[in-house]
């Protein structure tokens, strides 16, 4: 699949399901998004006990086991991994209380601005200033380091916790939680949602589909292949909201969402930085764990560890607006965004310093 045809037919296919998903049941303006699906998950398995957020999402379970799937197929699956898991982690753990400020991931950025909901508008200025202040890292020499390879088990770790975790939710496991109200008891039908999840995951693993990595290509190499992606869901969106009357222009009583401002751009430019530095949004993640990256799998770890302290210590933000834990957790992930950018950058400033010492 050629990759800018892989990026159209994978933006205009996920624009497609994500409102398919939100007219069968799942809440609105939130066909697909990994950050609030993720976080659900987090509470299904009991990671938080925030009773509005707990459902093991098939859609993020779709995701991985497309993304392995075609992977094996092609032969492209390969376990990789071992390099700066902490640092991985905790990006990982700041990336998702940023969205959780927002109340988004990148792709919900897209599906929001599609309906109109112009709170988006100002969460895309921060994300896009997030990944430049990532960006600039990556090109003065920032690195987590080169992925070495691994026994093939280890990367089939993921997917097969995603597989035992789909037969949990099938089984209706009794020790797995189910919201009765809130957004996570909105929900399309499982086959429905595992069966969009599995299309996205083979897209996205086919297409090297990422919003956050869409915006980074363009300031670093002038390539739109990925932001075109980014701009098709927002389409898609639009015409399927105006159609199904569901478009809303403005800012105020969006669904799931606040207007405040100044936390809309802070925590999309937190969850930005950290993508850029981890070389791929929520989404890219879970493809890349799929096929057998187990430095994903860590970051994954590390969004629902993030997901869970936001719903256990009350940073997570809600319709009436931001805590100020929340305020107070936003500003702090971007200090140590900073502190691990520069931290990593004269690190390895220093290592060419010495082969140069060395050559010479």
């Amino acid at each position: 699949m050629g990759n800018r045809v892989g990026v159209i037919i994978t933006g205009l296919v996920i624009g497609g399901l994500a409102l398919f998903l939100t007219k069968m049941g799942n809440p609105p303006n939130m066909g697909v998004c990994i950050a609030c699906f993720l976080r659900d998950i987090a509470g299904g398995i009991g990671l938080h006990q925030a009773n509005m957020v707990q459902y093991v999402r098939p859609e993020i379970l779709g995701i991985v086991l497309g993304a392995f799937a075609v992977s094996w197929g092609t032969g492209e699956f390969r376990a990789a991994g071992g390099s700066n898991k902490i640092v991985r982690f905790t990006l990982g753990f700041i990336m998702m209380i940023g969205m959780l400020i927002f109340l988004g991931c990148p792709l919900r950025v897209a599906l929001r601005l599609g309906a109109g909901d112009l709170n988006a508008l100002v969460g895309f200025a921060g994300l896009f200033a997030g990944v430049a202040a990532g960006t600039f890292f990556l090109k003065s020499g920032f690195s987590l380091g080169r992925a070495g390879i691994q026994a093939k088990w280890a990367g089939m770790i993921f997917p097969l916790v995603a597989g035992v975790l789909l037969a949990l939710l099938l089984a209706k496991a009794p020790f797995l939680y189910f919201s009765q109200e809130g957004p996570a008891s909105k929900h399309a039908p499982v086959v429905i949602s595992l069966g969009a999840g599995l299309v996205i995951g083979v897209l996205a693993q086919r297409s090297r589909f990422c919003m956050a990595g869409g915006i980074r290509d363009l300031l670093l190499f002038r390539n739109f292949n990925l932001i075109l992606g980014f701009l098709l869901i927002i389409l898609v969106t639009l015409a399927g909201s105006l159609v199904m009357g569901t478009f809303k222009p403005g800012f105020e009583a969006q669904p799931i969402a606040h207007s405040e401002a100044l936390w809309n751009f802070m925590g999309l430019a937190v969850a930005g930085w950290a993508a850029a530095l981890l070389g791929g949004c929520p989404l890219r993640q879970l493809v890349l764990a799929g096929q057998g990256n187990t430095d994903s799998a860590v970051t994954v770890a590390g969004l629902l560890a993030g997901a869970a302290a936001a719903h256990t210590f009350g940073f997570a933000a809600s319709p009436k607006g931001v805590p100020q834990l929340g305020q107070v957790a936003v500003t702090a992930s971007l200090i140590v965004l900073l502190a691990v950018s520069a931290a990593v950058y004269y690190q390895a400033v220093a290592a060419e310093r010495r082969k140069a010492s060395v050559g010479s």
